[in-house]
């Protein structure tokens, strides 16, 4: 989940007055958060992926002038037509068909606000993007740029444009094969013999969705108006994030202009900024947060967390939700708000009617001591998806395709197979968390999915941990202190092998195999060690493997698989 820092000075401008630390720290985990650290002047806090337009400080401070009592009810966002528009090629309509643009004006951007916004538009490529597949956006410096602009299918051997970070123009090609965002991204656009291109009426290039922006248009602290692009292949996620990055400048005080979208059957005016409506029922809130409530208290509640509310009888509730809301699309997603509003910590509690006798799963008691170990060692646990792809499993890692469990029919293309090991999803994390400072330590206990090779349908399961450890002077013998040192805290004894493993620079990666040597608690009931075995590897990443998650220091690693649990 995206992580945004800010500093305490971020919220109390954006919110026009000076809100306690303590008061902000205690309050932001009943919108939607999780702190993950903060010191006397900044904070760093998670937002669940249900909420984009928490993704920026504007977004958060929008929510908490509503729990502050600063602002109640939804916000209005004046818009007027800016006389420009977008001509949509039909040749776009198997590529990348949808494009929805609007013009900001009067915005202010420091440095420290440059990186924030660039910030906030990787966060949307991420979560609505699905990592540029299905979204991607493109802010530019609108006073370089001669309208109406063009969004066309081009040839990618005979238009050519100065990239950013680049020194000399390159055709759309090379970019995919030369430029560091374009071969990351290739793969969204190689299968297509044209690719999508964003011009002016000059022919100067803004961008090549969903690939790169344009040198020409790159912000800087002195622009001031900004044009803003979203490209996709789903219209109702590329209108929701022009909506919610549109708003966000408008919540810092920019004035939205709307741009003419004009396609081969249409011709439709972004951002719409209609709210959609809603009814809720008194009833089934009360039924659902299990407080008694009136009409009035679920008006008050809705307006407190920026919703539009009115009580059309005793028990009926129309509500407006703003169209930067992606979150509300039921009669339940209202009644979460309105418990928001309510605040949890004011609901009440109660005792369940049945009372059972129980104790802990074996397989869970140990999971737990594991992660007691790894967290007595420094370590921090993450907890990866179950589903990746052949890329990052085999292609990344240096292995060798083989017989996996594959998805039959898969949402997108970076989730076509079940994993079998977890240290490419450990090095994933390493990767999307490389501005963080060094060292850091990551591990995770997790099931991987085997084919058994008794049939073409038979699967097993099977319980692993792994471990990473990134920092300029990790090595062999640290990583096999750490190992040595978990195997030992879980009352086994290490015995180490030679071992070639295609993942680890050749001579310094070990196989591993943990014995019984004493329980790790014999008197917990279930939970004799006496039955576990440890197998594995621990050596130095190979540095292709570094590489290929564009890291640049050296990562030491650990896999191990827990068998009689």
């Amino acid at each position: 989940m995206p992580v945004i820092n800010f500093t305490y000075k971020d919220i109390d401008e954006a919110l026009g007055q000076k809100i306690p630390k303590n008061e902000l720290i205690d309050m932001l985990p009943m919108i939607g958060s999780d702190i993950e650290d903060y010191d006397d002047e900044c904070l760093k806090v998670e937002f669940f992926p249900n909420r984009p337009d928490h993704y920026s400080v504007e977004g958060i401070t929008r929510t908490l002038k509503g729990m502050l009592d600063i602002e109640e009810g939804i916000p209005s966002y004046e818009t007027s037509p800016s006389g420009m528009s977008m001509t949509v090629d039909p040749g776009l309509k198997d590529i990348r068909p949808y494009t929805s643009c609007c013009i900001v004006e009067g915005i202010s951007i420091n440095d420290e606000k440059l990186v924030q916004l660039m910030d906030f538009q990787e966060d949307l490529h991420w979560v609505l993007g699905r990592d540029r597949k299905k979204v991607a956006i493109g802010i530019h410096n609108l006073d370089v740029l001669k309208p109406p602009f063009s969004y066309i299918a081009a040839d990618p051997d005979s238009e050519s444009f100065l990239a950013l970070e680049m020194t000399e123009e390159m055709t759309l090609r090379q970019i995919l094969e030369c430029h560091k965002k374009g071969k990351k991204y290739a793969h969204l656009l190689e299968k297509f013999d044209k690719y999508p291109l964003i011009r002016d009426s000059e022919a100067n290039v803004l961008s090549m969705p969903p690939i790169i922006n344009g040198d020409l248009t790159k912000l800087s602290t002195k622009t001031e108006n900004v044009f803003i692009d979203v490209t996709g292949t789903n219209e109702r996620a590329v209108n929701y994030a022009l909506n919610i990055i549109a708003t966000s400048f408008a919540e810092a005080g920019g004035r939205i202009k709307t741009v003419k979208v004009v396609y081969d059957d249409k011709k439709v005016q972004t951002p719409d900024l209609t709210p959609k409506e809603i009814y809720v029922s008194v009833k089934n809130a009360q039924k659902r947060i299990g407080e008694e409530l009136t009409a009035q208290d679920v008006v008050r509640m809705l307006k407190r967390v920026r919703l539009h509310a009115e009580a059309e009888s005793e028990d009926k509730i129309r509500v407006l939700v703003p169209a930067y809301r992606i979150d509300v699309l039921h009669e339940v997603d209202v009644i979460e708000n309105i418990a928001i509003g309510y605040g949890f910590r004011d609901i009440g509690s109660e005792l369940p009617d049945i009372a059972t006798i129980a104790y802990e799963d074996k397989t869970r008691f140990f999971e737990n001591r594991v992660r007691e170990v790894m967290a007595g060692m420094g370590f921090n646990e993450v907890m990866s998806l179950m589903l990746t792809n052949e890329e990052h499993h085999y292609h990344d890692m240096r292995l060798p395709e083989d017989d996996r469990v594959m998805v039959a029919q898969p949402i997108s293309q970076d989730r076509t197979m079940i994993r079998k090991s977890l240290l490419n999803g450990l090095m994933e994390f390493l990767e999307d968390n490389k501005h963080e400072e060094l060292p850091q330590k990551i591990f995770e206990v997790g099931d991987v999915v085997y084919m058994d090779g008794e049939t073409e349908t038979h699967t097993k399961i099977v319980k692993k941990l792994a471990g990473a450890v990134v920092h300029s002077t990790a090595n062999f013998t640290e990583i096999k202190s750490i190992t040595d040192s978990m195997i030992q805290n879980l009352g086994l004894k290490m015995e180490i092998e030679s071992l070639d493993h295609p993942s680890f620079i050749g001579g310094r990666c070990a196989g591993i195999k943990g014995v019984k040597e004493t329980s790790y608690d014999e008197n917990a009931s279930g939970s004799d060690g006496a039955s576990v075995q440890i197998t594995g590897f621990f050596g130095e990443l190979h540095p292709e493997v570094i590489t290929n998650f564009e890291m640049d220091y050296p990562v030491v690693a650990f896999e191990v698989e827990f068998k009689g649990i």
